[in-house]
């Protein structure tokens, strides 16, 4: 009896201020209905300011804003980079089901 392997996938994403310093974080969802990398990676490019930017905070995901270094407005902004997604066999970190993401994705498609 051969068992399919349940994937997870790693949702990695970048914070680049306007003095190009990068913080990099990475999100691990549970993913128990085999949702396919291709259609999670559909619903986020859909949903992605000029096909690169989101805000964190709009997707319930951690803000990874330099939080040893002041606010600047001249350097700094709400937008993160979207990096990649991944299957992996990891587990989960998020407190959000892969599905609660992407509901919550999909309310920030742009028009």
């Amino acid at each position: 009896m051969v068992h399919s392997i349940n994937m997870n996938i790693k949702f990695s994403y970048l914070y680049r201020d306007g003095a190009n310093y990068k913080n990099f974080n990475e999100v691990i969802f549970d993913n128990p209905y085999s949702i396919s990398k291709e259609e999670i990676e559909t619903v986020i490019r859909n949903s992605l300011i000029d096909e690169m930017w989101f805000v964190a905070v709009k997707w319930n995901l951690p803000n990874m804003h330099f939080q040893e270094f002041p606010w600047n407005s001249e350097i700094d902004h709400e937008w993160h980079e979207f990096e990649s997604i991944e299957e992996t066999i990891e587990d989960a970190t998020a407190k959000m089901s892969l599905d609660d993401f992407l509901s919550v994705v999909n309310k920030t498609k742009l028009p």
